[in-house]
């Protein structure tokens, strides 16, 4: 059963000696998901989920963020798992189309506040989640992404790995949660072609699903170990031929964990190879707004059909639209949360920037997709000139990545709105001091906007 080998690899994490770039690998994950968990968790849905499960808040140890509010591990993981995912800022496995932080930390990390488990448990089980769910990815895709949103699906796989990882179960309890995941794994992409709150809700459920089934696990609860090879399986039903021996055979001999793309905009990450290269020339060439005639950009298949909205009329579709991110790149020389606002939507000189962005599929560029994300971006200016540029991967990709400085950049912009930047400072500092922490719960109090209000 292939399961078996992914969850006996998941088990084996708790107590192996791990590569130190895998674990500086994980608290670098950590503290991203933290950069766009303290965000999301003060917009909608996140807010909404706490008024609609207000039962559970005050019950447990888990804590939810910015707010330090504690609940159960089920219901902070659902809903730190909708926060993180919601500014489209978080993290991205790039060759298996997938978000791995946001189910597999949130799953983790609330399990472990609940379990009183220290910061290398917590490292040690999101190594584990990444691990086992990235390697899916890349086995079911690109096929599994035509209908299904690998952050929801391949994510319940992952935390419920991480989840099994922080209980400390062994190789038969992790393969029965795993197995139950296959069954229980959702996400649909019309989720995301449409104005809707729905997209962050899959990773949440793919977090709170993962702590479930551990949970569940830990107590007997057994799932069919076939699930992924069966004939009326996950690999039958949601992709196109895996190759399941394959994604495991490498399983502990390197480290998927260590090829993280880190977002450098609040943006689909579709949209940021050709946002890079509007960045590049614009610098290069002093390009401003008005003496710009057009802008074209040529990139993927996936890239124009999910991210294509020339005439975006929300916040979320903005961030799915190419030709505005590309026009706000222009303008501002950034594409980061403050480039998005209902104010900003109804502006008529960046809708008439809008209307010079045309775009169109690169046939060399897509038959690269997914393992590169790449864009040709052409700028004819007002003069008469034509300036080209050609983006190879995006800034944040594994071969183009953030620095640790440029990772602490980010975080302390964004969590310093949120918590001020003496404490975002602070909780930066006792991030990258995880391995050494004991008490995860001194953690979460720095990461309270309560507290920081006090």
């Amino acid at each position: 059963m292939i399961i078996k080998r992914f969850a006996d690899y998941a088990a084996s994490v708790v107590s192996a000696e791990l590569p130190e770039d895998a674990r500086h690998a994980a608290k670098r994950a950590i503290i991203d998901w933290f950069s766009s968990t303290i965000c999301g968790g003060i917009v909608a849905p996140a807010t909404m989920m706490m008024d609609a499960y207000a039962d559970s808040i005050g019950h447990g140890k888990a804590v939810l963020y910015p707010s330090g509010k504690t609940s159960d591990a089920r219901t902070a993981a659902l809903i730190n798992g909708a926060a993180v995912h919601t500014i489209e800022f978080d993290d991205i496995f790039r060759d298996g189309l997938y978000h791995p932080g946001a189910p597999v930390i949130s799953a983790a990390l609330a399990l472990a506040q609940a379990k009183g488990k220290n910061g290398d448990a917590l490292i040690r089980a999101v190594i584990a989640g990444y691990e086992t769910s990235n390697r899916l990815a890349v086995a079911v895709n690109p096929a599994h992404y035509e209908f299904w949103h690998t952050t929801g699906s391949i994510g319940t796989f992952g935390a419920a790995a991480a989840a099994s990882a922080v209980l400390g179960l062994d190789g038969e309890k992790t393969a029965h949660a795993m197995a139950n995941a296959g069954t229980l794994a959702a996400g649909l992409q019309q989720a995301f072609r449409a104005e809707a709150m729905a997209k962050p809700l899959h990773p949440g459920h793919a977090a709170e699903t993962g702590v479930k089934l551990a949970l569940a696990a830990e107590q007997g609860v057994t799932g069919a170990l076939d699930i992924l090879e069966g004939e009326r399986g996950y690999g039958a039903a949601m992709c196109k031929d895996p190759d399941w021996q394959t994604a495991a055979d490498d399983l502990g001999k390197s480290f998927t964990i260590i090829r993280t793309t880190f977002k450098n905009h609040a943006a689909c990450g579709h949209t940021h190879a050709a946002i890079d290269g509007v960045l590049a020339l614009r610098a290069k060439h002093n390009l401003t707004p008005d003496n710009v005639k057009r802008i074209h950009a040529a990139s993927f298949q996936k890239a124009l059909e999910i991210c294509g909205n020339t005439n975006p009329q929300t916040i979320f579709e903005a961030k799915f639209s190419l030709p505005y991110v590309a026009a706000m790149a222009l303008r501002t020389g950034r594409v980061r949360m403050e480039a998005f606002s209902d104010e900003l939507l109804k502006d008529k000189d960046l809708r008439q920037l809008i209307n010079k962005v045309e775009v169109s599929v690169d046939a060399e560029l897509d038959a690269q997709f997914p393992k590169r994300r790449a864009a040709n971006i052409s700028i004819e200016t007002t003069d008469g000139e034509t300036f080209e540029h050609y983006a190879p991967t995006r800034k944040g990709d594994p071969d183009n990545p953030l620095t640790d400085d440029e990772l602490a950049e980010k975080f302390l912009e964004l969590t310093g709105s949120v918590l001020g930047d003496g404490r975002a400072a602070e909780l930066l500092d006792a991030l990258w001091r995880l391995d050494k922490t004991a008490d995860l719960g001194a953690i979460s109090a720095i990461a309270s906007s309560q507290a920081a209000a006090q």
